[in-house]
């Protein structure tokens, strides 16, 4: 479900879903936005602090139910990652998502909430942030703004597999995409799973269940971004443990896997749309993908 695209003058909400920014980091991304033409809001309990989180569950719900039921708010953008918004998926009003559909834009621990809208609603997203500079605001920008597609072009990467796919894109943080198993990951039939992060839980185990789970049976491929941090202790030893582990869980299902695309946890990632279609051609070397906006 595409969202409608975003107009110079457009109110957005700047919430906090999961842990929590300092100030010059919500004014930064403000900022930013503001230099787009758009109105930004700060929500209300954004900077709040509660552990390690930007207020309460009841309070980080508010704030982004608040927003989602706003017919003048055109967008959603997360000021931080980190952890917590997948204690408040189960309170998310899905009838105001269907009424309205807005673009919510985040990554890391904010796939918990992509996961969850997508498999409600359809609803199309961005997997990225605002506030960094450089290609990153760019292409978030150009997701909002746009309705053309977006096209990634992948480094030189040993994790592919050779194979043209087209699909729905879903996915981002291994974390959260782990965290789904046992709480409603829906089977992936159709779908280009898209995978990056640092490795909490360990890969390997997440792409064990995945199988296990049967998830997987109906995929159409894998479009692989940064994986930073394995344990090589645990997970596999040497310097290319990423690509051991893909090949020996994933190879053998007969779908094509482009890796070194650049999104994920990098200071210049490229924002993603989730929740479209999706063509991916490891020949070229390229992932391309319909904008979330229309």
């Amino acid at each position: 479900m595409r969202c409608p695209r975003l107009r110079p003058g457009d109110r957005v909400r700047v919430l906090s879903p999961a842990s929590f920014p300092d100030q010059a980091w919500a004014d930064h991304v403000m900022d930013t936005l503001a230099g787009w033409g758009l109105r930004p809001e700060l929500g209300k309990h954004a900077l709040d602090r509660h552990g390690f989180l930007a207020g309460t569950d009841r309070d980080r719900l508010a704030d982004l139910n608040d927003a989602l039921r706003d017919p003048g708010v055109r967008a959603v953008v997360t000021a931080m990652g980190g952890a917590g918004a997948y204690r408040i998926v189960d309170g998310l009003d899905l009838a105001a998502v269907r009424a309205d559909p807005k673009p919510i834009v985040g990554f890391s621990d904010i796939t918990n909430l992509h996961l969850a809208l997508w498999a409600a609603t359809g609803l199309a997203g961005v997997h990225g942030c605002v506030g960094p500079g450089g290609r990153t605001d760019e292409s978030c920008r150009r997701l909002l703004f746009d309705t053309e597609p977006i096209t990634l072009h992948a480094d030189p990467s040993p994790v592919t597999v050779a194979g043209r796919a087209t699909g729905v894109l879903v996915g981002g943080s291994v974390g959260a995409v782990s965290n789904f198993l046992g709480a409603g990951l829906p089977r992936l039939d159709g779908v280009i799973l898209c995978l990056e992060g640092p490795q909490n839980p360990h890969f390997d185990r997440l792409l064990w269940g995945m199988l296990r789970a049967g998830v997987l049976a109906g995929i159409r491929g894998f479009a692989i971004g940064d994986l930073p941090g394995l344990d090589p202790d645990v997970d596999r030893p040497g310097p290319d443990q990423a690509v051991t582990v893909i090949r020996e869980r994933l190879g053998g299902l007969g779908v094509p896997i482009l890796g070194g695309l650049p999104f994920g946890h990098r200071t210049d990632q490229i924002c993603l749309p989730l929740g479209v279609t999706a063509t991916m051609d490891t020949h070229a070397g390229t992932l391309t993908v319909e904008s979330p906006v229309y």
